[in-house]
């Protein structure tokens, strides 16, 4: 049932993950962004980089947003007491309804953006 599901939010959501991935075209390293359209294999999403990604999934029942990022390996806010794990890639999988509305998939894809724009020292990257 979500794969139809899936389908039918992918008609929505593939137009808004393709505007992302044109205006990101120029920042992100080669090769990158990626757009995944296999809602028959259950996925849909866009890749910006090797650790940063948002993708819609089926497993048959449910749909989720599954979001993948690495957290900065630098954090202001932390003292020397205590220690502050990062640059692993962490991933965060959120049950959605099928009904999920416009403004919603926005928000997830904001979201990404927001950690990918988040990270220390990326001015922008102009080499290939």
């Amino acid at each position: 049932m979500s794969t139809v599901a899936l389908q039918d939010l992918r008609e929505r959501f593939l137009p808004m993950i393709e505007i992302a991935a044109a205006r990101y075209a120029e920042r992100v390293p080669h090769g990158y962004p990626v757009v995944i359209d296999a809602p028959e294999r259950g996925t849909i999403g866009i890749e910006i980089d090797p650790s940063y990604a948002l993708y819609i999934t089926s497993d048959g029942d449910g749909l989720f947003a599954e979001i993948y990022r690495r957290s900065p390996r630098t954090d202001s806010r932390s003292s020397a007491g205590r220690q502050k794990s990062a640059g692993a890639p962490t991933s965060e999988r959120r049950p959605i309804a099928t009904t999920i509305d416009d403004q919603a998939l926005r928000n997830l894809i904001a979201e990404l953006m927001a950690a990918f724009n988040q990270q220390p020292g990326l001015i922008r990257i102009t080499d290939d």
